[in-house]
């Protein structure tokens, strides 16, 4: 719901678009973390949903932000690559 309500995910007519897959994320934190789930030093494997979205230029970094707000993880891990539209 955030990326939506940020802008995120606009396409043509429509907003709120989205496509999500589940996988396994795998973590250990170092000395200097504090991790949602387990503990410094410790190998962690927890189910996770990837969630795929377009954002405009303009608003990237405040959709970004208001992410890394809501997110419960200390680190959001985030793949941003440009694309043509046509």
């Amino acid at each position: 719901m955030v990326l939506g309500e940020a802008g995120a995910g606009k396409i043509g007519n429509y907003d709120f678009c989205t496509f999500s897959s589940r996988g396994t994320g795998r973590f250990r934190g170092n000395e200097n973390s504090n991790p949602s789930i387990g503990k410094s030093h410790q190998h962690e494997s927890v189910e996770e949903e990837r969630i795929e979205t377009v954002v405009s230029r303009d608003i990237l970094e405040s959709v970004i932000e208001k992410v890394k707000k809501s997110h419960p993880y200390e680190e959001v891990a985030f793949d941003v690559y440009p694309l043509e539209i046509f």
